[in-house]
C-alpha cells in the first residue's frame, strides 16, 4: 500500500510541479519525499536590454531591437539564496522620516579617481568599470584596492588571472606590502562567502564576465549568467554595506558586453577612454547615483602604474611656438570642472566633386549643420572645400559650447590667418545665426584667465557684469558679430 501511495504522490508532483510530496500508509506511517526539479526551459534573452521572451522573434518586444534574441536554458524552479525577508504590510516610511544625511565617503588614495566617484567610495555602492583590453582597468583597481586595504578590509577576487599573476603586477606597482586579500575564484557564491568571512568592506571582481552561479544552466559570460551574477553582487552590497567594483569587458563598439540591464543594476558606470598610442587615460562617469555624470579623471600610464594628472588642461593645450591658422582654444565643461582644450580646423579645396566633412572628437552631423549656418548667416561658403575638425588630446566634446570655436577655427584656416594664442572662445550657434549662452559661463572665463588668456569671444548672455581682471571679453549676439570681432585687433 505504501508503494501505491508513493507512486500516486510522485504522479501528483509531476502534474502540479511541486517539490515535496507527503504520503502515509494505512498504519499511519508517514513519509516525506523532497525532490529537486532539474528540468530547464529555454528562454530567449535580448542582448540589448536584457528582456526575456518564451519564443524567438526577429524583434525584441521590449526595446524593439532586431536580431538580438538568443536562446538560454533557465531552471524552472530557481531558488534565490540570501533574499530579503518580505516586508510586512504597512511597514512603509514617509519622505520626511528618511535620513537625509550625506553618506560618508571612503578615499581611495587617488584624487582623480575620487573625483570621478563623486568624492570617494560610498558604502554599499556597486561600480561597473569598462574599457578596451590592456587599457588599465585591473591596474587602476589594484592600486585603489591596495590603498583602501591600508585602512579597511578589502578582497580582490580574480577569475581571469592566477594569484601569482596578480602578485607579480602588485610587485611591479610597488604594492606587494599592502594587506590586500586575494582570491582566484569564478563562483559567485564562493566569492560572496569569502567576502563575508573576511568581513570585507570593499570587494573587487575581475571580471564579471568570468563569474557564474550553479543555479543558472549556462556558461559564464552568457546573458543570463551576467544578469544573475550581477544581481547577486548588487544584493550582497546592499545587504552588507560592502562597496563592490565590477570590471566588465567591452564589445567592438566600445560598450560593456552583456545586456544593458547590467548598467541599470549598478550605481555607477565608468568607462576608460584613450587614443591609440597615447599614454594618457581618461576615466569618465557615464552614470553616477552619488555624484555628477560625465565627470572625468585623467591619468598617465607609466612604468609604475597609473599616475593622476592634477592639471588636465596642461596636457590638452599644445602651445605652438608661433601662431598657426585653424587653431583656437575653448573651455569645455566636463562634469564639475572646466577643461581647456584646443580645437583645430583644416579647410582645403576639394579634390573631387564629393566634399568631405570629417570630425574627430566632435559630432559629425553637428559640423554639417554649423557649416550651413556659416554660409547662410556668415557669408562664408565652404561647399567646394573639404573641412576637417579635430579636438586635440582625444577628448570628445559632446556639448554645444564648441560650436563657435569650431566655426572660428574653420574661418581662420580658410583665410590662412593665424589667431592670437591668447584668444579663447565658446558658445552655441542657433540655426538663425544667433550665439546662444552656455552653462557656467563665468566659471569658464575665470579658468581661461587663470591660464593666461587675455581675450575671449563669448555669447553676450555669458559676459559677467563686473568683468574679469586681465581678460578682455568680447560679447556677441550674432555669428556675423563674432566674425567681425575675429578680424579686429585686440585692445592694448
Amino acid at each position: 500500500m505504501l508503494l501505491h501511495s508513493l507512486a500516486f504522490s510522485l504522479a501528483v508532483k509531476r502534474v502540479f510541479n511541486c517539490d515535496t510530496a507527503h504520503i502515509s500508509d494505512e498504519c499511519g506511517l508517514s513519509v516525506s519525499i523532497h525532490t529537486v526539479n532539474s528540468k530547464s526551459r529555454t528562454v530567449y534573452v535580448c542582448s540589448a536590454c536584457g528582456d526575456s521572451t518564451p519564443k524567438w522573434q526577429g524583434q525584441c518586444p521590449a526595446c524593439q531591437a532586431w536580431n538580438t534574441l538568443s536562446a538560454h536554458a533557465t531552471p524552472k524552479n530557481t531558488v534565490r539564496t540570501g533574499s530579503r525577508p518580505l516586508v510586512e504590510a504597512g511597514a512603509t516610511e514617509t519622505l520626511g522620516s528618511v535620513a537625509t544625511a550625506e553618506a560618508p565617503r571612503l578615499p581611495t588614495g587617488s584624487g582623480e579617481f575620487d573625483r570621478v566617484l563623486g568624492g570617494g567610495l560610498v558604502a554599499g555602492s556597486v561600480t561597473l568599470i569598462g574599457g578596451d583590453p590592456g587599457i588599465g582597468k585591473s591596474t587602476l583597481l589594484l592600486q585603489a584596492a591596495a590603498g583602501l586595504a591600508r585602512s579597511t578590509a578589502v578582497l580582490y577576487a580574480t577569475g581571469e588571472e592566477s594569484l601569482r599573476q596578480v602578485g607579480l603586477r602588485a610587485r611591479r606597482l610597488a604594492l606587494d606590502d599592502a594587506p590586500l586579500g586575494l582570491l582566484a575564484e569564478t563562483d559567485v557564491e564562493t566569492v560572496i562567502s569569502a567576502a563575508r568571512a573576511r568581513e570585507a568592506r570593499v570587494l573587487v571582481v575581475d571580471s564579471i564576465q568570468t563569474m557564474g552561479t550553479a543555479e543558472v544552466d549556462s556558461s559564464p559570460g552568457s546573458v543570463s549568467q551576467l544578469r544573475e551574477s550581477a544581481a547577486r553582487f548588487v544584493q550582497f552590497a546592499k545587504q552588507s554595506g560592502t562597496a563592490v567594483f565590477l570590471i566588465g569587458h567591452v564589445t567592438k563598439e566600445g560598450v560593456i558586453a552583456g545586456p544593458r540591464v547590467l548598467e541599470h543594476l549598478v550605481d555607477t558606470v565608468l568607462y576608460f577612454e584613450s587614443d591609440a598610442g597615447s599614454r594618457f587615460r581618461v576615466v569618465r562617469a557615464v552614470k553616477n547615483r552619488f555624484g555628477a555624470a560625465n565627470e572625468i579623471g585623467v591619468f598617465s600610464m607609466e612604468e609604475g602604474g597609473l599616475r593622476e594628472v592634477k592639471n588636465p588642461s596642461a596636457i590638452f593645450l599644445s602651445r605652438h611656438p608661433a601662431p598657426v591658422a585653424g587653431s583656437i582654444v575653448t573651455v569645455a565643461r566636463e562634469g564639475t570642472r572646466p577643461l581647456l582644450v584646443e580645437v583645430q580646423a583644416l579647410v582645403d579645396e576639394a579634390r573631387s566633386q564629393n566634399t568631405r566633412r570629417v570630425a574627430v572628437g566632435f559630432e559629425g552631423n553637428r559640423l554639417a549643420l554649423l557649416l550651413a549656418v556659416l554660409h547662410r548667416h556668415g557669408g562664408v561658403a565652404l561647399g567646394a572645400h573639404d573641412v576637417f575638425i579635430n579636438v586635440v588630446g582625444g577628448v570628445h566634446l559632446g556639448e554645444t559650447a564648441a560650436d563657435l570655436p569650431a566655426i572660428l577655427a574653420a574661418v581662420s584656416s580658410l583665410d590662412d590667418r593665424p589667431l592670437p594664442q591668447d584668444l579663447i572662445s565658446f558658445g552655441e550657434l542657433g540655426l538663425a545665426g544667433e550665439v546662444r549662452p552656455v552653462p557656467f559661463g563665468e566659471e569658464r572665463l575665470r579658468e581661461a584667465a587663470k591660464h593666461g588668456f587675455r581675450r575671449a569671444i563669448v555669447p553676450r548672455a555669458n559676459a559677467p557684469r563686473k568683468g574679469i581682471e586681465g581678460l578682455e571679453i568680447v560679447a556677441v549676439e550674432r555669428l556675423s558679430e563674432a566674425l567681425e570681432a575675429l578680424r579686429q585687433p585686440a585692445r592694448t
